[in-house]
């Protein structure tokens, strides 16, 4: 029964890290058009002329490079 009860707490860990990952990358491309919307505005009169002043800064997008650190971390307990 242990053994039984611990394959189903790391199968819905499993499960848990999966769906986590994939709701980071459905919400990339929102928090990305956001950065966007922040940036056109920074650089627009008369925005400009406060934003640098004031301390604000371009923000960066959230972008990862390699293929694979878009997958969902593998987890071994073995």
């Amino acid at each position: 029964y242990p053994d039984v009860k611990a394959n189903q707490n790391m199968m819905q860990l499993s499960e848990e890290l999966t769906s986590t990952t994939n709701r980071v990358a459905i919400e990339r491309p929102t928090s990305n058009d956001s950065v966007m919307n922040y940036n056109n505005k920074y650089q627009v009169f008369p925005s400009s002329m406060i934003a640098g002043p004031a301390g604000f800064a371009p923000a960066e997008q959230l972008a990862i490079d390699d293929p694979a650190k878009r997958e969902a971390p593998k987890v071994s307990f073995a």
